[in-house]
Protein backbone atom coordinates (compact mmCIF):
# COMPACT_ATOMS: atom_id res chain seq x y z
CA UNK A 1 0.00 0.00 0.00
CA UNK A 2 1.04 3.46 -1.11
CA UNK A 3 1.38 6.19 1.42
CA UNK A 4 1.84 10.20 0.18
CA UNK A 5 2.63 11.58 3.29
CA UNK A 6 1.82 14.79 4.43
CA UNK A 7 4.64 17.74 4.37
CA UNK A 8 4.80 19.88 7.41
CA UNK A 9 5.20 23.22 5.29
CA UNK A 10 5.67 26.31 5.80
CA UNK A 11 2.10 27.88 6.45
CA UNK A 12 -0.55 28.77 3.56
CA UNK A 13 -1.36 27.25 0.53
CA UNK A 14 0.23 24.15 -0.46
CA UNK A 15 -0.09 24.51 -4.60
CA UNK A 16 2.09 21.14 -5.19
CA UNK A 17 -0.04 19.01 -2.96
CA UNK A 18 -3.04 19.02 -5.51
CA UNK A 19 -1.16 18.62 -8.68
CA UNK A 20 0.24 15.86 -7.24
CA UNK A 21 -2.45 14.03 -6.07
CA UNK A 22 -4.35 14.51 -9.90
CA UNK A 23 -1.38 12.59 -11.55
CA UNK A 24 -3.46 9.16 -9.78
CA UNK A 25 -6.26 8.08 -11.84
CA UNK A 26 -8.53 7.39 -9.31
CA UNK A 27 -7.95 10.62 -7.57
CA UNK A 28 -8.57 12.46 -10.97
CA UNK A 29 -11.90 10.19 -11.29
CA UNK A 30 -13.57 11.22 -7.97
CA UNK A 31 -12.82 14.71 -8.98
CA UNK A 32 -14.58 14.54 -12.08
CA UNK A 33 -17.34 12.67 -10.71
CA UNK A 34 -17.74 14.58 -7.53
CA UNK A 35 -17.04 18.21 -7.90
CA UNK A 36 -19.89 19.77 -8.79
CA UNK A 37 -22.22 17.75 -6.29
CA UNK A 38 -19.26 18.98 -3.40
CA UNK A 39 -19.92 22.65 -4.62
CA UNK A 40 -23.44 22.22 -4.66
CA UNK A 41 -23.54 20.88 -1.08
CA UNK A 42 -21.41 23.59 0.56
CA UNK A 43 -23.05 26.54 -1.18
CA UNK A 44 -26.26 24.98 -0.09
CA UNK A 45 -25.27 25.68 3.78
CA UNK A 46 -23.65 28.75 3.29
CA UNK A 47 -19.97 27.76 2.90
CA UNK A 48 -17.13 28.51 -0.04
CA UNK A 49 -15.53 26.04 -1.54
CA UNK A 50 -12.29 24.99 -1.67
CA UNK A 51 -12.90 25.30 2.28
CA UNK A 52 -10.65 26.85 4.11
CA UNK A 53 -10.53 24.09 7.06
CA UNK A 54 -12.30 21.15 7.68
CA UNK A 55 -12.80 18.84 10.64
CA UNK A 56 -14.71 15.24 10.97
CA UNK A 57 -16.68 13.93 13.86
CA UNK A 58 -17.08 9.89 13.94
CA UNK A 59 -19.98 8.38 16.35
CA UNK A 60 -19.38 4.66 16.75
CA UNK A 61 -22.38 3.46 17.79
CA UNK A 62 -24.47 5.81 15.52
CA UNK A 63 -22.52 4.70 12.78
CA UNK A 64 -21.95 8.25 11.60
CA UNK A 65 -19.03 9.90 10.17
CA UNK A 66 -19.58 13.80 10.64
CA UNK A 67 -18.29 16.79 7.95
CA UNK A 68 -17.49 20.03 9.60
CA UNK A 69 -16.23 23.55 7.75
CA UNK A 70 -15.26 27.09 8.52
CA UNK A 71 -14.43 30.00 5.87
CA UNK A 72 -12.42 31.63 8.29
CA UNK A 73 -10.87 31.19 11.48
CA UNK A 74 -12.91 34.27 13.15
CA UNK A 75 -16.25 31.58 11.86
CA UNK A 76 -17.40 28.78 14.40
CA UNK A 77 -17.53 25.67 11.75
CA UNK A 78 -20.51 24.19 10.25
CA UNK A 79 -21.84 21.13 9.59
CA UNK A 80 -21.69 19.86 5.62
CA UNK A 81 -23.13 16.54 6.07
CA UNK A 82 -23.19 12.96 7.36
CA UNK A 83 -21.80 10.19 6.36
CA UNK A 84 -22.65 6.36 7.17
CA UNK A 85 -20.21 3.93 8.64
CA UNK A 86 -21.12 1.02 6.44
CA UNK A 87 -19.08 -1.76 8.43
CA UNK A 88 -17.50 -2.14 11.78
CA UNK A 89 -15.21 -4.05 13.79
CA UNK A 90 -14.31 -4.19 17.59
CA UNK A 91 -16.64 -3.35 20.32
CA UNK A 92 -17.26 0.13 21.47
CA UNK A 93 -13.96 1.44 23.58
CA UNK A 94 -10.30 2.70 22.46
CA UNK A 95 -7.70 0.72 20.61
CA UNK A 96 -4.78 -0.84 22.87
CA UNK A 97 -3.17 -2.96 20.95
CA UNK A 98 -2.43 -4.58 17.27
CA UNK A 99 -5.10 -7.10 16.63
CA UNK A 100 -7.65 -6.52 18.96
CA UNK A 101 -10.08 -4.76 15.59
CA UNK A 102 -10.38 -1.79 17.77
CA UNK A 103 -11.37 1.43 16.03
CA UNK A 104 -9.60 4.13 18.06
CA UNK A 105 -11.56 6.69 20.15
CA UNK A 106 -9.51 9.54 21.10
CA UNK A 107 -8.22 13.04 19.14
CA UNK A 108 -6.81 12.55 15.76
CA UNK A 109 -5.60 14.48 12.33
CA UNK A 110 -5.27 13.29 9.24
CA UNK A 111 -1.42 12.69 8.22
CA UNK A 112 -1.55 10.93 5.13
CA UNK A 113 -3.43 10.34 1.68
CA UNK A 114 -3.54 7.40 -0.40
CA UNK A 115 -4.74 7.70 -3.73
CA UNK A 116 -3.75 3.91 -4.38
CA UNK A 117 -5.85 2.09 -1.49
CA UNK A 118 -6.65 -1.42 -1.78
CA UNK A 119 -10.01 0.07 -0.53
CA UNK A 120 -10.29 2.38 -3.66
CA UNK A 121 -9.32 5.90 -1.65
CA UNK A 122 -8.37 6.44 2.25
CA UNK A 123 -7.29 9.18 4.43
CA UNK A 124 -4.97 7.73 7.45
CA UNK A 125 -5.14 8.68 10.80
CA UNK A 126 -2.19 9.15 13.20
CA UNK A 127 -2.63 6.22 15.59
CA UNK A 128 -0.99 5.30 17.91
CA UNK A 129 -1.13 9.09 19.45
CA UNK A 130 0.61 9.83 22.61
CA UNK A 131 -1.98 8.98 24.59
CA UNK A 132 -2.43 5.56 23.32
CA UNK A 133 1.04 4.98 23.66
CA UNK A 134 1.19 5.79 27.04
CA UNK A 135 -2.29 3.68 27.78
CA UNK A 136 -1.51 0.91 25.49
CA UNK A 137 -0.83 -2.24 26.14
CA UNK A 138 3.02 -2.92 25.61
CA UNK A 139 3.91 -4.45 22.72
CA UNK A 140 2.92 -3.69 19.08
CA UNK A 141 0.29 -0.88 19.22
CA UNK A 142 -0.71 -1.58 15.42
CA UNK A 143 -1.42 1.13 12.78
CA UNK A 144 -2.81 2.33 9.67
CA UNK A 145 -6.14 3.31 10.82
CA UNK A 146 -7.72 4.81 7.73
CA UNK A 147 -11.22 6.14 6.08
CA UNK A 148 -11.65 3.95 3.48
CA UNK A 149 -13.99 3.21 0.41
CA UNK A 150 -15.39 -0.65 0.09
CA UNK A 151 -17.57 -1.79 3.37
CA UNK A 152 -15.22 -3.78 4.75
CA UNK A 153 -13.30 -3.08 7.91
CA UNK A 154 -10.61 -4.70 10.40
CA UNK A 155 -10.26 -1.53 12.49
CA UNK A 156 -11.19 1.27 9.78
CA UNK A 157 -13.63 3.90 9.13
CA UNK A 158 -15.30 2.52 6.41
CA UNK A 159 -17.45 4.97 4.67
CA UNK A 160 -18.41 3.22 1.03
CA UNK A 161 -16.36 3.94 -2.44
CA UNK A 162 -18.96 6.51 -3.83
CA UNK A 163 -18.84 8.68 -0.70
CA UNK A 164 -15.30 8.13 0.09
CA UNK A 165 -14.56 9.92 -3.40
CA UNK A 166 -16.39 12.87 -2.35
CA UNK A 167 -14.80 13.04 1.18
CA UNK A 168 -11.38 12.80 -0.23
CA UNK A 169 -12.11 15.79 -2.72
CA UNK A 170 -13.19 17.78 0.08
CA UNK A 171 -9.93 16.75 2.24
CA UNK A 172 -7.69 17.46 -0.62
CA UNK A 173 -8.59 21.03 -1.71
CA UNK A 174 -8.36 21.66 2.44
CA UNK A 175 -4.90 20.22 2.14
CA UNK A 176 -4.16 22.42 -0.66
CA UNK A 177 -5.66 25.40 0.92
CA UNK A 178 -3.33 25.15 3.70
CA UNK A 179 -4.63 23.08 6.21
CA UNK A 180 -1.48 20.77 7.18
CA UNK A 181 -3.62 19.21 9.76
CA UNK A 182 -6.88 18.13 9.89
CA UNK A 183 -8.91 16.86 12.89
CA UNK A 184 -11.00 13.79 13.58
CA UNK A 185 -12.43 13.28 16.91
CA UNK A 186 -13.49 9.81 17.18
CA UNK A 187 -15.91 9.37 20.11
CA UNK A 188 -18.14 6.14 21.37
CA UNK A 189 -21.10 7.93 20.98
CA UNK A 190 -22.72 11.27 21.43
CA UNK A 191 -21.37 12.27 24.62
CA UNK A 192 -24.51 14.24 25.86
CA UNK A 193 -26.28 13.10 29.32
CA UNK A 194 -27.92 10.47 27.67
CA UNK A 195 -24.98 9.42 25.49
CA UNK A 196 -23.02 9.13 29.02
CA UNK A 197 -26.04 6.90 30.57
CA UNK A 198 -26.14 4.43 27.46
CA UNK A 199 -22.11 3.43 27.85
CA UNK A 200 -22.53 3.69 32.09
CA UNK A 201 -25.39 0.98 31.24
CA UNK A 202 -23.24 -0.65 28.86
CA UNK A 203 -20.25 -2.11 30.93
CA UNK A 204 -18.80 -1.70 34.43
CA UNK A 205 -15.71 -1.45 33.60
CA UNK A 206 -14.71 1.53 35.71
CA UNK A 207 -10.81 2.07 33.64
CA UNK A 208 -13.29 2.42 30.47
CA UNK A 209 -15.93 4.69 32.04
CA UNK A 210 -13.05 6.94 32.75
CA UNK A 211 -11.97 6.81 29.85
CA UNK A 212 -15.16 8.26 28.00
CA UNK A 213 -15.75 10.77 30.62
CA UNK A 214 -12.44 12.14 29.58
CA UNK A 215 -13.72 12.17 26.03
CA UNK A 216 -16.50 14.44 27.54
CA UNK A 217 -14.75 18.05 27.54
CA UNK A 218 -13.96 17.66 24.22
CA UNK A 219 -16.90 16.65 22.95
CA UNK A 220 -18.93 19.23 25.00
CA UNK A 221 -16.34 22.49 23.74
CA UNK A 222 -17.00 21.82 20.66
CA UNK A 223 -20.88 20.84 20.75
CA UNK A 224 -21.05 24.34 22.71
CA UNK A 225 -18.68 27.04 20.44
CA UNK A 226 -18.27 24.68 16.84
CA UNK A 227 -14.55 25.07 17.49
CA UNK A 228 -12.05 22.93 17.59
CA UNK A 229 -10.99 22.33 21.62
CA UNK A 230 -6.66 22.77 21.87
CA UNK A 231 -6.36 19.37 22.95
CA UNK A 232 -2.64 18.22 25.23
CA UNK A 233 -2.17 14.92 26.64
CA UNK A 234 -0.76 14.39 30.32
CA UNK A 235 2.20 12.39 31.23
CA UNK A 236 -0.55 9.82 32.70
CA UNK A 237 -2.38 9.72 28.94
CA UNK A 238 -5.02 12.14 29.91
CA UNK A 239 -6.75 14.16 27.41
CA UNK A 240 -6.25 18.10 28.56
CA UNK A 241 -8.18 20.88 27.24
CA UNK A 242 -5.51 23.53 26.87
CA UNK A 243 -6.58 27.15 28.33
Amino acid sequence: MLMILLLAGAAGADNGFKPEQLRYSRVRTAFSETESSVQALFAKKGLAFPPSRIFLRVFKWEGQLELWAQDSPREPYKLVTRYAICSASGKLGPKRRQGDLQVPEGFYIIDRFNPVSSYYLSLGLDYPNRSDRILGESGNLGGDIFIHGSCVTIGCIPITTPLVKELYVVAVEARAAGQTKIPVHIFPTRLDEQGLKRLENSTSNKPLLEFWRNLEPGFSFFERSHRIPRIRVSRSGRYLLKD
